[in-house]
């Protein structure tokens, strides 16, 4: 008896191994899939900027090399190109937390060779000319986040496909050595309202087709195969942990050989124990574990050099 509908996911054009330096970019997704691999070991970055929703705004974020200009809203400072975990007091302040995430992007970009580029919407809001005298220099007034500011500031529009293929196209071809792969998250913006978003997630997925470039299909898995509720947080919106897990597992079958599985499986447990917290840490019990586990981290380093 089948249950479910099965979606079928060509395997991986290159496979990912722990030699790979992998970056991760985009809606909250993004945030999910690599917190599971980073319990695996893997060598990633994920979002320095914080979670970025709309194509245009994680383009922007991967070729940012200045901090843009600040407006002061609500007692901080903030960059619009930024998440509100970069806003602060003084804007030396914030300044300091824009550059670093620049920096901390521009390095992982430079070191990965595959980038996980994750899409969340169509929409996007620009902010109004004169302004709180904001100058953006990115894509017009176009912004990756709103800080809560007055709507009154901000135009609201959904882009067009080709507006999205055009830069896209011209930044993956400006870099052959990276292996990108898109994904659309599953997560549905139902302040939107259920039609628009589908519209939006539409112009996504129509997107990523022209671009000709490597997809997993995690919007079709949580929306075809797991088209129960479930499988969602009590918000309905948000996948559950059981939802993730099972993204999850589809994802390492598309990308691991069987191989790099046996070591995501030795380098999860030394995770696991890792990350065990010791009720007693000065009995003998707790330190005989302790001296265990730096035998085991010594060996591990000889074949994981950057465990």
């Amino acid at each position: 008896m089948t249950l479910l509908t099965s979606i079928d996911i060509p395997q991986a054009t290159r496979p990912i191994t722990y030699d790979d330096r992998l970056l991760f970019v985009g809606s909250c997704f993004s945030d999910a899939i690599s917190a599971q691999l980073a319990q695996y070991c893997f060598r990633l970055t994920a979002n320095p900027f914080g979670p970025l929703f709309n194509p245009l705004s994680i383009l922007e974020a991967l070729q940012l090399t200045e901090v843009p200009e600040l407006i002061e809203w609500g007692g901080l400072y903030h960059s619009m190109l930024h998440h509100g975990k970069c806003s602060a007091p003084t804007k030396d302040e914030t300044s300091r937390l824009c550059q670093a995430a620049i920096d901390s992007m521009q390095q992982a970009f430079n070191d990965a060779s595959v980038v996980f580029i994750t899409f969340g919407t169509a929409w996007v809001y620009e902010l109004k000319e004169g302004v709180s005298g904001l100058v953006d220099e990115g894509v017009g007034g176009l912004v990756a986040n709103c800080h809560k500011m007055p709507k009154e500031w901000f135009t609201r529009r959904r882009l067009t496909v080709d507006e999205i293929v055009k830069p896209w196209q011209a930044f993956i071809q400006a870099h052959p050595d990276k292996q990108f792969v898109f994904t659309v998250s599953p997560v549905r913006h139902v302040k939107d309202g259920l039609h628009q978003n589908q519209l939006s997630k539409a112009i996504l997925l129509e997107t990523i087709e022209q671009l000709d470039a490597q997809y997993f299909p995690s919007y079709e898995i949580v929306l075809d195969e797991l088209r129960d509720y479930r499988f969602y947080a009590s918000d309905l919106v948000h996948v559950n942990e059981i939802g993730a897990q099972y993204v999850f597992e589809r994802f390492c079958d598309t990308f691991f050989h069987p191989a790099t599985r046996q070591d995501m499986h030795l380098l999860h447990q030394y995770w696991l124990q890792s990350h065990h917290r010791l009720l007693h840490p000065d009995s003998e019990e707790s330190k005989a574990f302790l001296n265990r586990l730096a035998a085991q981290r010594e060996q591990l380093h000889q074949r994981f050099d950057w465990i």
